[in-house]
């Protein structure tokens, strides 16, 4: 049966004036009011780089408001990975071959357009870091490279910086969904609902690459044994920390979590990450760690899962992160004597 559009308006005001609807709603109104809608769970750091936050990133003092039909931390991921837009991009691919035979694929984005800053010499330069298997197609991604350009800098995208120390030229860092325990978050992304959603698919991610390179990688690695991995750890085990050179998967992961670097890092550096993350559970969080640092703020929020922290009724936007993103590139850049100043940093 067929119904006229003003049959089915009348059916669907019927249905919402029933008791039960109006119930329901109200109920899903209460629960996100109660604990969708929460503010800032914490914002740790020393307080001289927190008053340079709320003076030159107002965003850190906002009531973060996750979207309010999927505030929940998975939810939240997934509908970020399938609904959000992707802004466009123009990319130079600069190929750099190295000593040892390898190659290395840079993403430009020039941005000649600047009028903030005409001269290629003195554009700021703001430098990517995907994550796990992400590339520079990743929706979070091409939104970060709107906020940057629009003020005028310029971005470079590449998977792994290494480490350089003080001669890394990096005058300042965001981290954003840092799982800052290897350990820890393994065992999150291990829980059943974790593992079904999103463990299972990045692993399978991650055996493709290893198939697409199976000829170099079968020198160093059973990958037979490798492809038959169900979760990124029994990939790590039998393919990661045989690869570097690891007796187990735990020396690596103890050498991979980031936690354990902070106190080494001599720039200023602002973290973001939500409370009810699949990927870096709040247990993991480096709390006591950042207190002792004073170029290193903490910003949590109890919701807004990996890589997320969607907003409004229709999530397809800029989101939270991505104008904590634009607003701290931009003080960074435009303030950095007073930034080096509130984290201790000489000059």
């Amino acid at each position: 049966m067929i119904l006229s559009a003003v049959e089915l308006w009348r059916t669907c005001r019927e249905c919402v004036s029933r008791p039960y609807t109006v119930f329901i709603c109200s109920l899903a109104a209460a629960l996100y009011y109660l604990w969708g809608r929460k503010c800032q769970v914490s914002h740790r750091g020393h307080k001289a780089f927190s008053a340079f936050l709320h003076k030159h990133c107002p965003v850190v003092a906002e009531r973060f408001s996750p979207t309010p039909w999927c505030w929940g931390g998975r939810l939240q991921t997934l509908v970020c990975a399938l609904l959000k837009s992707r802004p466009p991009a123009t990319y130079r691919n600069e190929l750099i071959r190295t000593a040892d035979g390898g190659q290395i694929s840079l993403d430009w984005v020039d941005n000649e357009a600047s009028a903030t800053y005409p001269e290629s010499c003195t554009r700021p330069t703001v430098l990517i870091l995907p994550g796990l298997t992400g590339n520079s197609q990743q929706s979070y991604v091409l939104h970060a490279i709107s906020q940057a350009t629009r003020r005028g800098y310029s971005m470079l995208l590449l998977n792994y910086l290494a480490r350089k120390g003080t001669e890394s030229g990096m005058v300042a860092g965001l981290t954003i969904s840092v799982p800052w325990n290897a350990h820890k978050s393994s065992d999150s992304m291990e829980e059943p609902l974790n593992w079904l959603l999103f463990n299972k698919y990045l692993t399978r991610g991650l055996c493709r690459a290893v198939i697409r390179h199976r000829k170099v990688l079968e020198k160093v690695a059973d990958i037979d044994y490798v492809l038959k991995a169900q979760t990124i750890r029994e990939f790590d085990e039998r393919f990661t920390a045989v690869q570097f050179g690891y007796r187990t998967c735990t020396d690596y992961y103890h050498d991979a979590s980031p936690d354990k670097k902070l106190p080494s890092t001599t720039v200023p550096i602002l973290c973001l990450n939500a409370a009810d993350d699949p990927f870096s559970p709040q247990n993991a969080f480096p709390l006591t760690i950042v207190q002792d640092l004073p170029n290193v703020a903490l910003l949590l929020t109890a919701h807004g899962g990996h890589i997320a922290f969607l907003q409004g009724l229709f999530p397809r936007g800029e989101s939270y992160m991505e104008r904590l993103f634009g607003q701290f590139v931009q003080a960074v850049f435009e303030h950095p004597a007073q930034i080096n100043k509130a984290c201790c940093i000489k000059e």
